[in-house]
């Protein structure tokens, strides 16, 4: 296999650190970039809206630090959801959507991540799922037009599985809409994920790699949750996935956050190592991975 680049997720470094001191810690630590956030908060989702100083201050740390942020989760659509009864609502998830298209667009951004939540606070109602799609048939719109990718995620009950994201795939039938595979969220929701990896076999944008156990999906330290980390690395190697992986921690107010970064980094190359040799041996005996 080829290099897989592997980047780190925005919310892993400090919470108070500059875009400067931030890329530069991820290079640091041997990441090749960083995965921005957009989530429900006001804070992130104030960068939609960012002035030219701000911008141009984010331009000039990916310049100095020689990391490149070529992904951004979208995770805003919980508070503003794209499938809500509420047209207001709706209206809003729109608006969040075309700009981190454009936001997207702007910086050069490869994909953006889309969570597969259709109304995460809401009771859902028969024509939830038909609203959810039509928010995503727009945002596919926009995101084709400026030639940026959407990646669905599998993540909330309703989209839970690498086979459920698959059906937005096969609706959509383009390559600028793809699956974004989290394998923890497959552990997390009781699912074998060497068979939902197989299932998204050439349709992956990247993959999100962190641990986790059935019914707790945060703040599980690498290596203690149940996440077969070597077994799915064999297995992306077995079918091929040559995108990019994206480790996903929570620990931007933990004092010794780039301590554990930079600890992460090297404990997943030796897995990705261990599951990419488990791969090619299982090929050159002839045998399919289990």
């Amino acid at each position: 296999m080829g290099k897989i680049p592997v980047g780190i997720y925005e919310k892993a470094l400090p919470l108070d650190m500059t875009w400067h001191e931030r890329l530069t810690a991820a290079y640091q630590a041997g990441y090749d970039f960083l995965e921005i956030s957009i989530d429900d908060g006001d804070m992130r989702l104030a960068r939609l809206d960012w002035g030219a100083s701000d911008r141009a201050a984010l331009r000039q740390a990916v310049r100095d630090s020689g990391v490149p942020i070529t992904s951004l989760s979208l995770s805003a659509h919980r508070r503003f959801p794209l499938g809500s009864a509420s047209p207001g609502l709706r209206q809003r998830a729109l608006d969040v959507f075309r700009k981190a298209v454009d936001f997207a667009h702007e910086f050069g951004l490869r994909h953006v991540l889309v969570a597969g939540a259709m109304a995460y606070y809401e009771d859902h109602d028969p024509g939830t799922a038909d609203r959810f799609l039509d928010g995503l048939e727009r945002g596919f719109e926009w995101a084709s037009a400026a030639g940026v990718t959407l990646a669905l995620e599998n993540w909330d009950i309703c989209i839970d599985s690498i086979q459920k994201v698959m059906q937005y795939v096969d609706h959509f039938n383009s390559p600028r809409f793809r699956v974004y595979g989290d394998i923890g969220n497959l552990v997390y929701a009781g699912y074998d994920p060497l068979a939902e990896l197989a299932l998204g076999q050439g349709h992956f944008a990247a993959i999100h790699v962190k641990d986790t156990i059935p019914g707790q999906l945060r703040y599980i330290p690498l290596g203690e949750g149940s996440v077969p980390f070597v077994d799915c690395f064999a297995r992306l190697a077995e079918i091929g996935f040559q995108g990019p992986l994206a480790l996903e921690l929570w620990t931007e107010r933990y004092p010794d956050s780039v301590e554990i970064v930079a600890a992460a980094r090297q404990w997943l190359q030796s897995r990705m190592e261990a599951g990419w040799r488990m791969a090619l041996e299982s090929e050159i005996a002839g045998e399919e991975h289990p």
